[in-house]
């Protein structure tokens, strides 16, 4: 009796740690627009190639974003 062999498929599981800007938008709930004017505003840093015109924006910074946006509602 033969064994039947099967291809094994090997997935990143890794989250890439630059996110496009539609990216982050999702990832934070917001808009690309809003994405946009907060970048705009300085509020979140991004990462720009040398010589690219897209932007990036780092899972890292998201973070401190949103644990310096936290607030509570007494």
């Amino acid at each position: 009796m033969t064994e039947k062999k099967t291809a094994q498929v090997f997935q990143n599981q890794q989250r890439p740690r630059l996110l496009t800007l539609r990216e982050a938008a999702g990832y934070l709930g917001l808009t690309v627009w809003a994405m946009r004017e907060r970048v705009w505003a300085g509020q979140i840093p991004v990462v720009r190639f040398p010589g690219g015109r897209k932007i990036y924006l780092d899972r890292r910074d998201l973070e401190i974003f949103i644990e310096a946006n936290k607030t509570t509602f007494v």
